[in-house]
This record gives structure tokens, sequence and C-alpha cells, in this order.
């Protein structure tokens, strides 16, 4: 896609994610069945084969926090180069939250505001890495793989613990090493060693990723940290600590 018709597509998508975006996120009702449903359904739609630009240019870093004792729903999106890992953007989206912290249906909390940080870039990453599961999630729709059917946007879900499932093999201290997660015979995702010494990330497909490729891609924006740079970015700037602040993450 050229830039012109990415530019076009992009000022679409800004005036559809504009809270209070109904017709994408359902209202809570309390009604936590019809939401697993809706779980069951969008996991469908996911795609699990490599589908992006190549080579890819930008890389998106997409968290979530929450301020006023969770009464205010705060995402923070961070845009980078994606070779030299420069930042290009830096946005804050902030919407009332939508309703309470219900396991296993997180993401419909975290998306409407995403989806309004993501609006706010001046152009659509050719990657999006989320903070939290892809398909490595009950029903195969973590935020990053709702983030990525919603959004039609490439994207990974970089996890810092387990959510589902198990690893069978023993992992590598060295930097890189990774081993499959797996729900009973299913591969759901890859605990990875992204830097020696530091608990695993769990790195799991969310939408348009195959599963073989996810944690290659996480760690070619991997440097020093724990976190890719640009889920750890976005990690400071939702939870409003000093971007460069020195920290083993």
């Amino acid at each position: 896609m050229g830039t012109q018709a990415r530019t076009r597509r992009h000022a679409a998508w800004r005036r559809l994610y504009n809270p209070p975006m109904t017709a994408l996120i359902p209202d809570w009702t309390g009604d936590t069945e019809a939401l697993r449903a809706e779980q069951e359904a969008l996991a469908r739609q996911v795609v699990l084969r490599d589908s992006f630009v190549r080579p890819l240019r930008t890389v998106a870093g997409f968290d979530v926090g929450f301020e006023d004792d969770g009464v205010t729903t705060r995402a923070a999106a961070v845009l980078l180069d994606a070779d030299s890992l420069a930042v290009l953007d830096r946005q804050v989206a902030r919407l009332p939250t939508r309703m309470p912290y219900v396991p296993g249906l997180l993401s419909f909390r975290e998306l409407p505001a995403l989806l309004a940080a993501l609006a706010l870039l001046p152009t659509a990453p050719d990657l999006a890495l989320i903070d939290g599961q892809g398909i490595a999630h009950p029903r195969r729709l973590g935020v990053a793989a709702h983030f990525g059917v919603i959004s039609g946007l490439p994207s990974i879900g970089v996890a810092k613990s387990v959510l589902v499932g198990e690893s069978r093999m023993a992992l590598h201290d060295m930097r890189g090493a990774f081993t499959p997660l797996r729900d009973g015979r299913e591969q759901i995702g890859w605990l990875l060693r992204s830097k020696r010494g530091c608990l695993p990330l769990v790195v799991s497909p969310g939408h348009r990723v195959a599963m073989a490729s996810a944690p290659e891609l996480v760690m070619r924006f991997t440097t020093a940290y724990r976190l890719p740079e640009p889920t750890r970015l976005a990690d400071r700037l939702a939870s409003r600590r000093a971007p460069d602040a020195d920290s083993d993450d």
C-alpha cells in the first residue's frame, strides 16, 4: 500500500476510532457470557500467517494504565522507526473506564482507549506490539488479537506472565532462547528469554503474524532491556514513568 493510500486509510481510522466507539466495542451490561461468545466469534477472524509490509518501516508499542483509582483508562502509543528504533511520535488517550476488571475479558476494558491512542498517531504502524496476550488466551482472543482484528493491523502480544498454557521444555538462559507455550496439544505462543537472567516474556501472535515469526520480530526490537523497545516505552508512558529512567524492564 502506497504512502498516500495508507494516509487516507488512517484518516478514516481516526474518524472511526474516536469515542464512544459503541459500534466496535459492546457497552458493559454485566453479561459476561455474551462477551465470551463475542470473543469466540472474533477469534475465528484471527489470521495466523505473515501479512505485513516488508521491509517493516514503522512499529508501534501500546500499553494501558489507569488514573483516578481506575475511573480513567490511560492508553499509550509510541511509534518508532523499525530500523533505528528512533521515536517518531508519542500519544496518550484518556477515556472513562467502561467496565470493571473481569478475568479473561480484559480486552473489552482496554481496547476503547487503545484504539483512541492509535487514532492519534500521525500514521498507522506497519506492526503493533501490545502489552498483553495475543492468542495465548483461553478463547484465543487476548488484547493483542482483539486489537488486530478490529484495527486490521498486524499485531503481536508481549505479556509479562502466562495467562493460560504451559511449557514442556526447559528454557535456556541465553538471550533470544524460546520454547513453545501449549494449551493441551495446541501451540498458543512462546516463552522468550529476551534478557539473560530475567523471567521470560510470553509472546504470541495477535493478527496477521505467523506463530513462527513472532519471537524473531520481538527480538528484532529488543535492546538491553527485558521488554522490546516499543512496549517498554509505551509501558512507561502509560504508567507515567520517565521514558529513559534506568530500569531492568
